[in-house]
């Protein structure tokens, strides 16, 4: 390997690792010390925010899977628990 290609190898690999840090949200202290994770209110309100839609789809999940597995129920009732899906937000 000559020196330009092990320059353009080492420029590639730290490329990759600044990459990586900013993707998983990993930050350095000012002075450079010490790694922490990033722990911004705009990354807790996606996540409070994704929470509820996983809990949304959770309930949601449940009725449907309720409505497959009746057999005995009328479709009427189906009718109405059908409209009340699509009621929700």
């Amino acid at each position: 390997m000559n020196p330009f290609e092990m320059v353009v190898a080492i420029i590639v690999v730290v490329t990759i690792g600044r990459v990586l840090q900013a993707r998983y949200g990993v930050v350095r202290t000012r002075r450079g010390e010490t790694i922490a994770f990033r722990d911004d209110s705009a990354a807790q309100a996606e996540n409070d925010r994704l929470r509820d839609e996983l809990k949304a789809m959770k309930d949601r999940l449940a009725v449907l899977e309720r409505l497959a597995t009746d057999n005995n129920d009328s479709g009427a009732r189906l009718d109405r628990e059908i409209e009340k899906l699509r009621d929700r937000p």
